[in-house]
């Protein structure tokens, strides 16, 4: 008889949601983390000198602020504070103006020139909505009927069409060029269906909920949602990597917050041939090239917006944003970038020694590029804040290479764990009935690889407890109340 009901392989935060929803169930529940602290792509580390903080991975965390899964935890009373930059987004130009996200849609639509009349109409049905708006999104499509059908519908009708489609109707550069940076956090052509969804749930969830850090760093999310575990009574095992089946204890169901690579190396021995075969055929998207920098001072943007924003999207235009992401889906050399920066110390003076700084920014290059795109990141950052250089303190970059050995579920740099284009983007690893499900009834998976994909909303952990409640111990449970 095993004396443990359940043991997951990965802490970061979808593991230790998937944990926390067993434990509060009365499961008995071990999570087993290779990495000296949990965390996953929610950590924070000193990276270039003393006393600055940086996140390795992700910073700003607008599905983790809207995310109702996380609402329902008391992770506020095991400290997780999020904090608000002046502006979520700034997109600014050459020419020093900016288009910009703002909490109000009157202020961003104002910002963009002939189209604002049809921004409003993009998010208005949305609004007051978000809640009905972020259950039906972040679950599962194609498991059940939606809590909210006719909204989702509305939704899914702009958010199934590609950027490209959606950028044509519009009239002016500056709107067209804001969505393109929106839908570039896909990390997939803006020709790929389903674009225009990430652009549009991102937009949304700045005027609903935000695009906040979470203070002293994405760790504080991991650190709170491992100290309520710990509370329900689930154990955590850190410095423990799992290279094998041997390395796990009994257990009457192993959940794998891993990638798919990482699945069918531990479980090969345990899952038929043909299914493994079908996790070989799991495509996995472009990789970042991610600098983390101490600055001495605030960066010198030359548009005023942007040094108010957490969050700075910088290519000039629509189409110049389109060929980098082009490229780094095609495996040649990348142009001029598309980068996306975050300021945390913006919102949080935490982060940095007095009067210091410190900033993120990453470009899209292909899977596993070898190269070093230090000079054309730092010439691009350059053209819109001349001068930054000369703050520099102290860097520290990270290539495809680097940014795997980070974390081994960032295949080839892959910081969304699968490539979000085609029927990947919603069918994810596989095609199954229930995707977090393998052909052993013992195992599941309930990383980005499953639905509803990359984020940290611990959605993907959540509705894996489900299907594990439900299938290897027999209860039925609700999802997320709307």
């Amino acid at each position: 008889m095993a004396s443990l009901d359940a043991v997951i392989v990965g802490a970061g935060p979808n593991g230790l949601t998937a944990a926390i929803t067993l434990a509060s169930h009365g499961l008995a529940v071990r999570v087993y983390e290779a990495a000296s602290s949990v965390g996953g792509g929610a950590r924070t580390e000193e990276l270039t000198l003393p006393g600055f903080r940086h996140d390795p991975c992700s910073a700003v965390h607008p599905l983790g602020a809207g995310s109702p899964v996380l609402a329902r935890l008391p992770l506020a009373r095991h400290g997780l504070r999020w904090l608000h930059p002046p502006l979520p987004l700034a997109h600014p130009f050459p020419d020093g103006s900016a288009a910009v996200l703002d909490r109000s849609v009157r202020l961003t639509a104002g910002s963009l020139g002939p189209d604002a009349l049809a921004y409003r109409l993009l998010v208005d049905p949305f609004r007051g909505r978000w809640d009905q708006l972020a259950a039906d999104v972040l679950r599962p499509q194609f498991t059940g009927w939606p809590a909210h059908p006719v909204r989702l519908a509305r939704f899914g009708l702009r958010s199934a069409l590609p950027t490209a489609a959606l950028a044509g109707a519009l009239r002016g550069p500056r709107a067209r060029a804001l969505l393109a940076g929106l839908a570039g956090h896909a990390m997939v052509p803006l020709t790929s269906v389903a674009t225009s969804g990430i652009a549009l749930l991102l937009a949304i969830a700045a005027h609903e909920v935000g695009w906040p850090f979470a203070a002293g760093g994405s760790q504080a999310i991991s650190d709170a949602l491992a100290a309520h575990l710990t509370e329900l009574g689930g154990e955590i095992v850190t410095g423990s990597p799992v290279r094998s089946w041997p390395d796990l204890p009994d257990a009457r169901a192993v959940i794998f917050d891993t990638s798919p690579a990482m699945l069918a190396q531990v479980a090969a021995g345990q899952l038929p041939p043909g299914y493994l075969g079908r996790l070989s055929g799991y495509r996995y998207g472009p990789g970042v090239f991610k600098i983390d920098y101490a600055l001495a001072g605030p960066m010198p943007w030359t548009a005023q917006a942007a040094r108010r924003a957490g969050t700075v999207h910088l290519g000039p235009g629509y189409r110049d944003i389109a060929a980098s992401l082009r490229s780094a889906g095609d495996g040649s050399a990348p142009g001029p970038p598309f980068l996306i920066v975050a300021q945390p110390s913006v919102a949080d003076l935490s982060r940095a020694p007095a009067g210091r700084h410190v900033l993120w920014v990453y470009a899209h290059v292909p899977n596993r590029w070898p190269g070093d795109a230090t000079a054309a990141i730092e010439r691009q950052l350059d053209r819109f804040a001349p001068g930054f250089r000369d703050l520099v303190l102290g860097r520290r970059v990270a290539g495809p290479a680097g940014i795997e050995e980070r974390n081994p579920n960032y295949v080839g740099g892959d910081i969304g764990c699968g490539s979000f284009s085609g029927l990947q983007a919603v069918i994810r690893p596989v095609p199954r009935r229930v995707p977090y499900t393998t052909p052993n009834p013992a195992i599941y998976l309930c990383s980005a690889a499953t639905p509803p994909g990359p984020g940290v909303h611990g959605a993907c952990g959540y509705h894996a407890a489900l299907s594990v409640l439900e299938r290897s111990f027999g209860r039925k449970t609700d999802p997320v109340p709307s």
